[in-house]
C-alpha cells in the first residue's frame, strides 16, 4: 500500500514495518516493532524512562496506515486503537541504524612529555561555583586524559567535594580513600619512598576505576618528581613501530593479581585496550601487580618480548612528563589511560602526603552530557 499526502514525501507500508523518503532523497526502511517501541508516548516525561512495555502486546505491531502530516509521520495499527507521531527531524538520525550520537564520544588528543605547561588547570572554586568550567574540565579529562585542579583546600573534605562535581567516590578494595605516605610495613609499593615504575591502577580488579584523584597536601622532600606518560600516545606510535607485538599486547589477556591477608583481587585484561572502533583508549599495566603469565610456552616466545619492548618504550623520554607536585594541587586522570610513577624521595628530608580516590568514568561521562547537551527530554 502507497500513502502520499505530499507528492515529495512517499510512504510504503510493508508487511513488517514502513518505508519513508527522507532529505537525502533515498527510502529508508523503520521495523514496526522499533517504531512502536519508541513512539513518544511510550516515554514517561516525569521518570524519563520507557513506560510501554512491548511485551505486553498480544501479537507483532503491524501498521494498519501511514501518512507524513507536516513535520511527522503518523502510524495507524492494525491491531491497536493507537496514533504514533514520529517527527521526520527525529527518524532521520537513525535512517542507517547510527548510535545515537553522544556529546562525551570525543576524539582523544595524545601529548608527550613536554605537555606539562599545556595540562589544562581548573581552580577548586571556579568548579564548584560554575557549571561551565566543570563542563570543559570534563571534556579535558574525556579528550586529554588528565587536569589538574589548583588551590585545593587542605581538608578531606574537598576531595570529596571535587570526586562529587564528576559522581561518586568509588570503592576499592583499599577502601574509600588511599593515603600515600612511607608506611612502616607498607602493603603496596607507593607507601614507601623507593621509586614506583609506571602503572595503572587496581589491575586487579576486574573492573578498574575509570578516573584517579591524587590530592597532594604536603611535599617538602627531596626527590620524589611525578611521573606521566599518555598510554594512548605511547601505544599509537607502537602500533606502527611494532604491529606484531600491538596484535599481541591488544588481543591476548593476561593475569594480574593483589593479595594480602584479607584479600585476594585477581583479574585477566588485555595491555592495550581498544575502543570499539578498534582506537586505543587505554592501557592496563603494572609490573608490581602482574601475575604469573600463564601463557603457552611457545606463545610466550613471541609475547614476553612484545610486553618488554611496549615496557621500554613506555619509559622513553619521549612520552614521559616529569614534575613536582605542589601542595593545593589535585592530579585528576583517567586511570585507564594515563600511566603514572614516581622517582624515590628521601624519606626523612621533609612531609610528603597524597590523599587519594577514584570514580568512575561512565558517570563522569554522564555528568559532562548533562551539562552540554539537552538529552531526549529536556524541554
Amino acid at each position: 500500500m502507497n500513502i502520499m499526502t505530499a507528492p515529495q514525501i512517499p510512504v510504503d507500508v510493508k508487511e513488517t514495518g514502513v518505508e519513508i523518503r527522507l532529505s537525502d532523497g533515498a527510502m529508508h526502511y523503520f521495523n514496526a516493532y522499533w517504531l512502536r517501541d519508541n513512539d513518544p508516548t511510550s516515554f514517561s516525561p516525569v521518570t524519563r524512562e520507557r513506560s510501554f512495555d512491548i511485551f505486553h502486546l498480544d501479537t507483532a505491531p503491524m501498521v494498519k496506515s501511514a501518512m507524513v502530516d507536516g513535520d511527522a509521520l503518523v502510524l495507524h495499527w492494525t491491531h491497536e486503537d493507537h496514533v504514533t507521531r514520529m517527527p521526520l527531524s527525529w527518524l532521520e538520525g537513525f535512517r542507517n541504524g547510527a548510535r545515537r550520537p553522544d556529546p562525551a564520544d570525543l576524539p582523544r588528543r595524545a601529548w608527550y612529555s613536554d605537555h606539562y605547561p599545556a595540562i589544562p588547570r581548573f581552580s577548586h572554586a571556579a568548579l564548584m561555583a560554575e557549571p561551565g568550567q566543570r563542563a570543559r574540565w570534563l571534556e579535558a579529562l574525556i579528550v586529554e586524559g588528565l587536569a589538574i585542579v589548583t588551590d585545593m583546600p587542605d581538608t578531606d573534605e574537598a576531595l570529596t567535594q571535587t570526586v562529587n562535581l564528576m559522581g561518586a567516590v568509588r570503592p576499592t578494595f583499599f577502601g574509600d580513600y588511599f593515603d600515600v605516605y612511607t608506611h612502616i610495613n607498607p602493603t603496596n609499593t607507593a607507601y614507601t619512598a623507593g621509586p614506583l615504575e609506571l602503572h595503572t591502577d587496581t589491575p586487579a580488579e576486574e573492573f578498574a576505576p575509570g578516573i584517579q584523584f591524587l590530592h597532594c597536601r604536603r611535599n617538602s622532600v627531596q626527590g620524589g618528581e611525578s611521573i606521566y606518560s599518555d598510554g594512548v600516545a605511547v601505544a599509537n606510535d607502537f602500533r606502527k613501530r611494532d604491529p606484531r607485538g600491538f596484535e599481541l599486547l591488544s588481543t591476548i589477556d593476561v593475569p594480574f593479581f593483589c593479595e594480602h591477608d584479607s584479600y585476594d583481587m585477581r583479574s585477566r585484561q588485555t595491555v592495550i585496550e581498544l575502543d570499539r572502533y578498534g582506537e586505543v583508549s587505554g592501557l592496563t599495566i603494572s609490573q608490581h601487580m602482574l601475575d604469573l603469565l600463564d601463557l603457552d610456552q611457545h606463545l610466550l616466545d613471541e609475547y614476553y618480548p612484545a610486553f618488554c619492548r611496549f615496557g621500554k618504550m613506555l619509559q622513553e623520554k619521549k612520552y614521559m612528563m616529569r614534575f613536582m607536585m605542589k601542595a593545593g594541587e589535585c592530579m585528576v586522570f583517567d586511570n585507564h589511560r594515563i600511566v603514572h610513577g614516581r622517582a624515590g624521595y628521601v624519606a626523612t628530608s621533609g612531609e610528603r602526603f597524597l590523599r587519594g580516590t577514584y570514580a568512575d568514568r561512565s558517570e563522569m561521562r554522564s555528568t559532562y552530557r548533562a551539562l552540554v547537551s539537552e538529552g531526549r527530554f529536556k524541554a
